[in-house]
């Protein structure tokens, strides 16, 4: 009689077991450290393009705006303000101007959007209500020009980690030239345009996803100050009497004249010029008939020859 052979059943050794454990922990191991080493490559990312782009970005549009800047039919009290101020312990500067920019927001008149070629604009800054070690920068814009051009309008935001915000004016060129912290303010003898503008703006990074961020960036490598030199024209830094004013021409006569002849008519001159090296016309001889008409002409006194088209257009009531 033949024995049964008892059945074994087949599994892993203890050995094999662990083994097999190494293995897949050195794998997620590998993987959590390729998916960190992505997470700082992304931030690394975002805070060179925050370094490269959020402050020469708003320092771009603020020259652009000075660039347009307008002095045509203002007096040199409003050309330009600039106000020194101080929030939260940071430099909170403030300018507003004039200029030629086409407006930004976007402007409704009977369900149309209308572009207004002339602007009133400023930059100034607030406290940040969320983080009181930071200030917040906004963009003012009222389209075309009121009685009013440095206030009201819409606010537009631009930043909301600014550390500083300063402009130091200069009034003539030179070694030896002063930086000035205010001009245009009222009873300011520093009116009309500088010779140039430095521009400050200190911001501070956002590192990304703050809260994951494993290896934090130290405060003093964080924020970056962005410095902007803007030369303002020569040929806009006028006297007051020199500075461009719309006014309406006047009309005047020419010659006039008459004729021996009752029946007749003088002939009057042709049309001239007051004041010009054309002068106008002499009439004919005197005598009893009527006098001629004389030629017109403009006085050039007091008037102003204004090519292309106004832009004052769309100046508000």
């Amino acid at each position: 009689m033949k024995r049964a052979r008892p059945t074994t059943s087949a599994g892993f050794t203890l050995v094999e077991v662990i083994l097999t454990l190494l293995i897949i922990s050195g794998i997620l191991l590998s993987l959590t450290q390729l998916l960190m080493a992505t997470r700082r490559s992304r931030d690394t990312i975002h805070n060179i393009k925050e370094h490269q782009l959020a402050g020469p970005a708003v320092l771009d549009l603020i020259e652009a705006d000075l660039r347009g800047l307008l002095t045509y039919n203002r007096t040199k009290q409003h050309h330009l303000v600039i106000e020194d101020d101080v929030m939260s312990g940071l430099d909170g500067d403030r300018i507003d101007f004039l200029t030629s920019t086409d407006n930004l927001a976007t402007v409704f008149e009977d369900d149309l959007p209308v572009t207004y070629d002339v602007n009133e604009v400023g930059y100034l800054l607030r406290p940040n209500p969320e983080y009181d070690e930071f200030l917040e920068i906004y963009r003012r814009e009222d389209p075309g020009v009121d009685e009013e051009p440095f206030s009201d309008g819409t606010f537009q935001f631009l930043h909301d980690r600014v550390r500083g915000f300063e402009i130091q004016v200069y009034a003539e060129d030179g070694p030896d030239a002063e930086p000035l912290d205010q001009w245009g303010v009222e009873g300011s003898e520093n009116i009309g345009l500088p010779a140039w503008i430095e521009i400050q703006l200190t911001l501070e990074l956002a590192p990304r996803l703050a809260r994951e961020t494993v290896l934090f960036v130290s405060r003093e490598r964080s924020t970056v100050t962005y410095t902007r030199v803007i030369r303002l024209p020569e040929s806009l830094r006028v006297e007051e009497q020199n500075i461009p004013m719309p006014m309406i021409p006047s009309l005047t006569g020419g010659g006039q004249g008459g004729s021996e002849d009752p029946q007749a008519s003088g002939q009057g001159g042709p049309q001239g010029f007051i004041d010009n090296a054309r002068p106008g016309g002499a009439g004919g001889r005197p005598g009893a008939g009527r006098p001629g008409a004389g030629g017109t002409g403009f006085s050039n006194q007091g008037t102003l020859s204004i090519g292309g088209n106004n832009p004052f257009n769309n100046r508000k009531d």
